[in-house]
């Protein structure tokens, strides 16, 4: 009977062996082919210019190209559940930011997409500073001047962002809140356009991204009056923070981070990790980052998506108390 039996003993055995030296030989293979970077906004944002700058960084670490797709709408909701639904195989990743991920959520009466649930968090790329800036016309130099200015017309000053429900609109609105301001907001389809208005004057002042706005700042486009952090940032270091120009408690940062369909394979999300880390180490990638507004991190997997579940209550309590709503 053992000796009946032994073909397909020694066939189980053979296929476990084949098994146990092609699996890791696979997961070590990764990525065997370009891999997809979605950017779930519009071209010239602060999301878009830092992911095509690792975009490019991650090249030589991987061996393949990344490739930046711009899949902007809903807030970051279309480019977000586009990844959602993507293969679980670590070639369709999305450059996440606090809207589709930790806003939206208590925005969107129906989510496309779960973002707790449908995307794995792999690392918090760098957090940002954010900035006040205003349009040149204005007469206002420095954040009390604006204040009192915007105080003494009630409702006539406009700020932007790029779109309802964006971190910027609701940065704007608790100011307003904070600060006992009346000011219309004017939602656009992406930063840039946003940027295009308040350069023109159509639009009066921003809290946006760092990134997106310093270039303009350093142009003398618009001007800036203020950070919303807890610290001066390095790449505009003579601009106040909001408690130094007298506005004391009003901080909002931003953030970059990688994600990818949830079910993706730990050792691909590994691998990915390392290979951000890496990026993050090359001082011309750190200092392009910094010159911008940015410091990199490289968070682990696990402390990512801590983050994300803790900005979720916080974010959540401030569209609440904003009174905030998607028209």
């Amino acid at each position: 009977m053992l000796h009946k039996h032994l073909p397909k003993w020694i066939a189980a055995t053979a296929a476990a062996l084949a098994f146990a030296v092609v699996a890791p030989q696979a997961a070590a293979a990764y990525p065997d082919k370009p891999v997809r970077l979605i950017i779930p906004f519009a071209p010239g944002g602060s999301t878009d210019i830092l992911g095509r700058l690792l975009a490019e960084a991650l090249h030589p670490i991987l061996g393949q190209p990344v490739i930046v797709e711009n899949k902007p709408g809903a807030g970051g909701n279309i480019g977000g559940d586009y990844v959602a639904r993507s293969a679980p195989d670590g070639y369709t990743l999305l450059l996440a930011a606090a809207g589709p991920t930790v806003i939206n959520p208590s925005l969107y009466a129906n989510m496309p997409f779960n973002p707790a649930k449908d995307l794995t968090a792999i690392t918090c790329i760098e957090k940002e500073h954010n900035l006040m800036v205003v349009t040149k016309s204005l007469p206002a130099k420095t954040l009390q001047e604006f204040l009192q200015y915007v105080r003494a017309n009630p409702g006539k000053l406009s700020f932007g962002s790029p779109g309802n429900g964006s971190p910027a609109q609701l940065a704007g609105e608790l100011l307003k809140q904070k600060a006992g301001l009346q000011a219309v907001h004017v939602p656009y389809k992406g930063t840039g356009p946003a940027i295009t208005d308040l350069v023109a004057g159509h639009i009066d002042f921003m809290i946006d991204n760092m990134p997106a706005l310093l270039p303009q700042v350093k142009a003398g486009t618009i001007r800036a009056l203020a950070v919303p952090s807890d610290q001066r940032a390095s790449a505009a270091p003579d601009v106040p923070t909001f408690d130094e120009a007298g506005q004391p408690g009003f901080v909002v940062m931003a953030w970059k981070g990688l994600m990818a369909p949830a079910g993706t394979p730990p050792a691909v999300v590994d691998r990915l990790h390392a290979a951000v880390v890496k990026a993050l180490q090359d001082p011309q990638l750190r200092k392009r980052f910094q010159e911008l507004g940015a410091e990199p991190l490289g968070s682990s997997p696990a402390e990512f998506a801590k983050q994300i579940a803790d900005e979720t209550v916080w974010w959540g309590k401030l569209v609440q108390s904003t009174g905030t709503k998607i028209q």
